[in-house]
């Protein structure tokens, strides 16, 4: 298969998983594609999620795509009527981040059973984190010293991390398939970034 037609169907691929959420796909679509632009698809994730709030069900999706030059994250996620709205309203962003500025990309893996383990076998969770400087999550403390009747100021101690994007995925809650595309989407950015560094 040429490139052309490996990026057209990529492509296709992306709208049908963008349907197959069933998450508003015509408002999810719309923003993904905007921001690719006309850029040539190679990689995605779509990730519906649902979560429970006190007394509310809500739903959002979170699109991950690799172009050839960027890493772009959509995210959509849906409102009850508030104070600010009358009816209830759904909220779509998108940030498109130069592959370059990816600073990390993390993939930890949860098998069942390790000693048993076969290479191939799909994880039973996968958390993907992905860091671009974006977000830092600084964590301070008080320093102290070995002294349990020391009073001075040792000053603080800490630490600062990257925070940008994490998914979690899961055989259980989200599908084999989607499991299995969280490390394929994980396998190439790590591919795409480490090519910029060659």
């Amino acid at each position: 298969m040429d490139v052309m037609a490996k990026t057209s169907t990529t492509t296709q691929g992306l709208r049908a998983a963008i349907e197959r959420s069933g998450y508003y796909p015509a408002l999810v679509a719309e923003a993904v594609e905007a921001a690719v632009g006309g850029e040539p698809v190679r990689s995605y994730l779509v990730h519906q999620e649902t979560t429970f709030d006190q007394n509310e069900v809500r739903r959002h999706v979170t699109v991950l795509v690799l172009t050839g030059n960027r890493f772009i994250v959509s995210h959509t996620d849906e409102q009850a009527a508030d104070s600010t709205s009358p009816t209830p309203y759904a909220t779509t962003s998108t940030e498109s981040v130069k592959l370059d500025r990816v600073s990390s990309v993390v993939v930890s893996r949860v098998v069942a059973n390790p000693e048993q383990y076969t290479p191939g076998t799909l994880p039973r969770e996968v958390v993907l984190t992905i860091g671009w400087g974006a977000v830092n999550r600084i964590d301070l403390e008080p320093a102290a010293c070995g002294d349990p009747n020391c009073d001075a100021d040792h000053g603080y101690t800490g630490s600062s991390t990257a925070d940008d994007l994490s998914l979690r995925v899961s055989e259980a809650g989200d599908g084999p398939e989607t499991v299995r595309q969280a490390l394929a989407f994980a396998q190439a950015i790590s591919e795409a970034t480490a090519d910029l560094t060659r």
